[in-house]
Protein backbone atom coordinates (compact mmCIF):
# COMPACT_ATOMS: atom_id res chain seq x y z
CA UNK A 1 0.00 0.00 0.00
CA UNK A 2 1.21 3.25 -1.09
CA UNK A 3 1.89 5.88 1.71
CA UNK A 4 0.85 9.41 1.67
CA UNK A 5 2.80 12.36 3.17
CA UNK A 6 -0.21 12.75 5.98
CA UNK A 7 0.98 8.96 6.91
CA UNK A 8 4.14 9.55 8.31
CA UNK A 9 3.11 10.38 12.02
CA UNK A 10 6.89 10.10 13.61
CA UNK A 11 9.14 12.62 11.50
CA UNK A 12 12.80 12.37 12.82
CA UNK A 13 14.42 16.16 13.61
CA UNK A 14 18.37 16.40 13.96
CA UNK A 15 20.24 19.59 14.62
CA UNK A 16 23.32 20.60 12.68
CA UNK A 17 25.58 23.29 13.20
CA UNK A 18 25.49 24.04 9.38
CA UNK A 19 21.97 23.46 8.53
CA UNK A 20 22.31 24.85 4.92
CA UNK A 21 25.12 22.56 4.36
CA UNK A 22 23.36 19.34 6.08
CA UNK A 23 20.34 20.06 3.50
CA UNK A 24 22.73 20.04 0.16
CA UNK A 25 24.67 16.96 2.11
CA UNK A 26 21.66 15.11 2.49
CA UNK A 27 20.22 15.53 -0.71
CA UNK A 28 23.80 15.05 -2.60
CA UNK A 29 24.51 12.65 -0.54
CA UNK A 30 21.28 10.02 0.21
CA UNK A 31 19.45 11.60 -2.40
CA UNK A 32 17.09 13.34 -0.22
CA UNK A 33 15.28 16.17 -2.24
CA UNK A 34 14.72 19.28 -0.54
CA UNK A 35 11.05 20.09 0.68
CA UNK A 36 11.54 22.94 2.75
CA UNK A 37 14.39 25.74 4.13
CA UNK A 38 13.44 28.33 6.50
CA UNK A 39 16.46 30.62 7.76
CA UNK A 40 16.51 33.05 10.65
CA UNK A 41 17.58 36.22 10.18
CA UNK A 42 21.35 35.61 10.29
CA UNK A 43 20.76 33.25 7.93
CA UNK A 44 21.49 29.80 9.74
CA UNK A 45 18.66 27.24 9.33
CA UNK A 46 15.54 27.47 11.74
CA UNK A 47 13.95 24.89 10.24
CA UNK A 48 14.26 22.56 7.04
CA UNK A 49 12.83 19.22 5.46
CA UNK A 50 14.01 16.88 3.52
CA UNK A 51 11.72 13.52 1.84
CA UNK A 52 12.40 10.60 0.16
CA UNK A 53 8.97 9.12 -1.47
CA UNK A 54 6.69 10.03 1.19
CA UNK A 55 8.95 9.86 4.61
CA UNK A 56 10.99 13.07 5.78
CA UNK A 57 13.40 13.94 8.13
CA UNK A 58 13.30 17.87 10.35
CA UNK A 59 16.49 19.58 10.68
CA UNK A 60 17.60 22.79 12.25
CA UNK A 61 20.24 24.65 13.83
CA UNK A 62 20.09 24.88 17.77
CA UNK A 63 20.36 28.51 18.79
CA UNK A 64 23.44 27.62 21.38
CA UNK A 65 25.48 24.55 22.01
CA UNK A 66 22.97 22.62 23.89
CA UNK A 67 21.45 21.07 20.76
CA UNK A 68 24.87 20.65 18.30
CA UNK A 69 26.04 17.04 18.21
CA UNK A 70 29.85 19.23 16.85
CA UNK A 71 30.50 20.48 20.72
CA UNK A 72 28.96 17.49 22.88
CA UNK A 73 30.30 17.11 25.93
CA UNK A 74 28.00 15.22 28.67
CA UNK A 75 24.65 13.95 27.87
CA UNK A 76 22.82 16.75 25.79
CA UNK A 77 20.34 16.87 23.41
CA UNK A 78 21.10 16.80 20.17
CA UNK A 79 17.94 15.14 18.55
CA UNK A 80 14.29 15.04 19.28
CA UNK A 81 11.25 13.38 17.97
CA UNK A 82 8.01 14.95 15.34
CA UNK A 83 4.74 13.07 16.13
CA UNK A 84 2.05 14.34 14.12
CA UNK A 85 -1.05 14.12 16.06
CA UNK A 86 -5.18 14.79 14.77
CA UNK A 87 -6.00 16.93 17.57
CA UNK A 88 -2.23 18.76 19.10
CA UNK A 89 -5.04 21.00 21.36
CA UNK A 90 -6.54 17.94 22.77
CA UNK A 91 -2.90 16.12 23.37
CA UNK A 92 -1.22 19.27 25.13
CA UNK A 93 -4.16 19.41 27.26
CA UNK A 94 -3.72 15.48 28.07
CA UNK A 95 0.08 15.88 28.78
CA UNK A 96 -0.20 18.60 30.97
CA UNK A 97 -2.57 17.09 32.83
CA UNK A 98 -0.54 13.69 32.70
CA UNK A 99 2.12 16.41 34.65
CA UNK A 100 4.77 16.50 31.73
CA UNK A 101 7.56 19.18 31.67
CA UNK A 102 5.66 21.27 28.64
CA UNK A 103 9.37 22.78 26.94
CA UNK A 104 7.57 24.98 24.81
CA UNK A 105 3.78 25.36 24.94
CA UNK A 106 1.25 25.11 22.34
CA UNK A 107 1.52 27.75 19.41
CA UNK A 108 0.50 28.33 15.76
CA UNK A 109 4.08 27.96 13.54
CA UNK A 110 5.16 30.36 10.51
CA UNK A 111 5.83 26.89 8.92
CA UNK A 112 2.28 25.75 8.91
CA UNK A 113 1.78 23.52 12.12
CA UNK A 114 0.66 23.96 15.49
CA UNK A 115 3.11 22.46 17.88
CA UNK A 116 4.56 22.50 21.40
CA UNK A 117 7.73 20.73 23.23
CA UNK A 118 7.61 18.15 25.89
CA UNK A 119 10.41 16.59 27.66
CA UNK A 120 10.11 12.77 29.02
CA UNK A 121 11.26 12.14 32.18
CA UNK A 122 15.15 10.55 30.75
CA UNK A 123 14.96 14.68 29.18
CA UNK A 124 14.31 13.55 25.69
CA UNK A 125 12.25 16.65 23.95
CA UNK A 126 9.28 15.61 21.55
CA UNK A 127 7.77 17.63 19.47
CA UNK A 128 4.01 17.06 18.71
CA UNK A 129 1.92 19.03 16.14
CA UNK A 130 -1.24 19.22 13.79
CA UNK A 131 -0.59 21.08 10.31
CA UNK A 132 -2.62 24.30 10.10
CA UNK A 133 -5.58 24.10 7.67
CA UNK A 134 -4.92 27.24 5.87
CA UNK A 135 -0.87 26.61 5.41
Amino acid sequence: MAQSSSDQRIVPYLYYEDGPAALEFLCKAFGFEERLRVARGDGTLMHGEVGYQANRVMLGTPLDDSGNPKRLRHLVRHSSVMCYVDDVDAHYARAKAAGATIHTPLADQDYGARTYTAVDPEGHHWHFATPLEDA
